[in-house]
């Protein structure tokens, strides 16, 4: 009878026991997945950011020549993604509607988010091109291009980021009730001709660098 008991006790104690051994293989193989999709994301960020600290990231020459109304290029200057978006006469327009401003949590740009030559409507040198850092203001994300309007959604066309979800127009700026508080930064650059612009070298304002802005 004490050798029946022991085994139905032993029994119960592994079935008991095996549960947990399930979910501690469970919780060490998702922790094992999860440091590889880390070591897998972090290079890739790291990639990104790695510039040398004691010197200014070297310009970057971008051609306009083929970019038609509504398209955008995306360079990588000093580890960071900048938009280059040439904005329609239609895009033009819904930038300078009243109504959007009072959708925008700082339509005037009075944060410093930009150089002053940038500090206007259309928040670059020339309206038609906008240079933008494409760095989330919330978080770090990198936003979608989103040049079409939705009015279903009240978006004016610009763009969304995918993480958290804030939305910018298309001259970066942040639309109230987004998580980000502030409007996309704008690199120091220049225009060399009507066909092309240089990020990273400032032609109005030599003191101006991203150091200078409220967040980035």
């Amino acid at each position: 009878m004490v050798e029946a008991s022991e085994t139905v006790a032993t029994d119960v104690a592994d079935a008991a026991t095996e549960p947990k051994r399930r979910d501690f293989l469970t919780l060490v193989t998702l922790a094992a997945t999860g440091v590889a999709a880390c070591g897998f994301v972090w290079p890739f960020l790291d990639s990104l950011n790695r510039t040398d600290p004691g010197a200014a990231a070297a310009p970057v020459d971008v051609d306009l020549s083929t970019l038609r109304p509504g398209q955008q290029v995306v360079v990588v200057w000093g580890g960071k993604p900048v938009f280059v978006v040439r904005r329609g006469g239609e895009a033009l327009q819904r930038l300078q509607d009243p109504a959007l401003d009072r959708r925008l949590r700082d339509p005037g740009s009075h944060e410093k988010q930009q150089p002053r030559y940038a500090d206007n409507w259309h928040r670059s040198i020339v309206p038609e091109y906008g240079v933008l850092v494409g760095i989330c203001t919330h978080l770090g994300c990198v936003p979608k291009f989103r040049p079409v309007p939705d009015p279903g959604a009240g978006f004016p066309g610009g763009y969304a980021c995918p993480c958290h979800g804030s939305r910018f127009d298309l001259a970066g700026r942040v639309l109230s009730g987004s998580p980000a508080l502030y409007n996309l930064p704008v690199p120091p650059y220049s225009m060399l001709n009507a066909t092309r612009l240089r990020i990273g070298e400032n032609a109005r304002e030599p003191g101006y660098s991203l150091d200078d802005v409220r967040q980035l």
